[in-house]
């Protein structure tokens, strides 16, 4: 298959380097240009994939498309311009990013579009797009089983899960793996776009439809057309918006705001939410004969304190990412930290443990990460008991003994308090439970 070229277009150095350097340590030959005109001076033919952003000095990135017609032209742009995105992909391009992007998810698109013209017809049943998506726990293993089975057909899925469990990973997922994978696949957050708005976005309006349409708008689901419609966060959509959709997962067809003709389409819905909406129907804030035309299949994400066998696995692949996107050698956790997020419960999920990490790799000056970079707000409720221990005994006693001692010559009660996110009468209490007092001599 050999090394692949890649083409950056970005004016922001900054943003270009740190993706040429992320890429190059992938295994890509990477070339930079900041404006379209710049990258004309480059023979066009010689890469396998350009990458570029959206607005650029000069003429705007979607203009190389013209100039490389057979090269795909991945489009980077501002999560707030969906609708530019989708205008980029009509003209050509293979598909776009939304920034602030996760490395993750841009290698993943990468990988995807640089390997398709060298993969067979068996290849493409592999489970690779799987790859991005980590786990052995027993429920991550019946939930890749399930995306394997349920991608290939047409069905239209609902994937239930709290929030920051990766349930737009999933969906990614069954794109790619789907008989929709060469077209599009539009994606939209219904709780990020205003109720007024929500229509015009997703079903597309008439010049005149309303106050401030001046032109004729395409909706995602039009552009979706033969591909994949992931809508995140469904449950927020409003009614009107749900009796609009039911049309077209009923009668394969969609009416603009404002136009009195409908258009044929052919789109794979796939919807998620962290919402009950077996729920929701029962009490009218949600329509209950579209809620069965979604729930085909379900998939269920479990939550990250489900999923504790993977959480050592989770960690150092965010560890090993963040070390490579910031250009720092690689780093690793001691003990402490690893206690401590394996203790942890995480409410936020795999978006909180990402974070975690990604702000303890830019704070780290040292090569091993200690716990207080970590930032977690201990709450003793939200604590695990570990393996085998009484559940009086929680793993954060083992912790608190040790941060304390370590520490407390160089931080006053006030600032272990903080760190530990107990209370100073708790760190009191604690103190003479395990018979540490503190020395009076000693910073108060």
């Amino acid at each position: 298959m050999g090394t692949k070229d890649i083409l950056i277009i970005e004016d922001e150095v900054v943003i270009r380097s740190s993706i040429r350097k992320f890429l190059h340590k992938q295994g890509y030959k990477v070339s930079e240009a900041g404006s379209v005109a710049e990258a004309t001076a480059f023979n066009l033919t010689n890469f396998d994939l350009i990458i570029t952003d959206l607005r650029l000095p000069g003429a705007i990135g979607t203009d190389i498309i013209k100039q490389a017609p057979d090269i795909p032209v991945l489009v980077m742009t501002s999560y707030a311009s969906v609708t530019s995105a989708v205008d980029a992909m009509k003209l050509g391009a293979v598909d776009y990013i939304a920034k602030p992007f996760n490395y993750d998810d841009l290698l993943s698109t990468v990988r995807r579009v640089v390997s398709d013209e060298d993969k067979t017809a068996d290849d493409k049943q592999s489970p690779a797009p799987l790859t991005n998506m980590l786990g052995k726990c027993a429920a991550m293993l019946t939930l890749f089983e399930q995306i394997a089975k349920v991608a290939p057909t047409d069905t239209n899925v609902l994937i239930q899960g709290e929030s920051g469990t990766g349930k737009e990973l999933v969906a990614k997922a069954i794109h790619v793996s789907s008989k929709q994978s060469k077209a599009n696949m539009i994606s939209l957050n219904c709780a990020a776009i205003p109720d007024s708005l929500i229509e015009s976005e997703l079903f597309g309006h008439e010049k005149g439809a309303f106050t401030g349409a001046t032109s004729r708008r395409l909706g995602l689901v039009e552009a979706a057309d033969g591909g994949t419609l992931f809508l995140d966060e469904i449950g927020e959509l409003p009614l009107e918006a749900q009796a609009r959709l039911l049309r077209v997962l009923q009668e394969g067809e969609v009416r603009r705001v404002g136009s009195v003709e409908t258009i044929k389409v052919k789109v794979r819905l796939v919807a998620a939410t962290h919402r009950d909406l077996k729920s929701l129907a029962k009490t009218g804030g949600f329509r209950e004969d579209l809620y069965y035309r979604l729930n085909v299949v379900k998939l269920t994400l479990p939550p990250l304190r489900e999923r504790r066998s993977d959480l050592e696995e989770l960690s150092q692949h965010f560890l090993r990412l963040n070390c490579e996107k910031l250009g720092k050698p690689c780093l690793s956790f001691s003990e402490e930290s690893r206690r401590l997020i394996e203790s942890y419960h995480w409410p936020g999920n795999i978006r909180e443990l990402e974070n975690a990490i990604e702000r303890a790799v830019i704070l780290c000056e040292e090569p091993v990460i200690s716990p207080d970079l970590l930032s977690i707000e201990l709450d003793v409720s939200l604590i695990e008991p570990t393996d085998e221990q009484n559940p009086e005994e929680l793993s954060l006693e083992d912790y608190f003994l040790k941060f304390v001692q370590e520490n407390q010559d160089q931080m006053t009660e006030t600032e272990l308090s903080q760190k530990l996110g107990i209370s100073r009468k708790a760190l009191w209490q604690k103190r003479q439970k395990h018979n540490i007092p503190r020395e009076k001599s000693r910073r108060t």
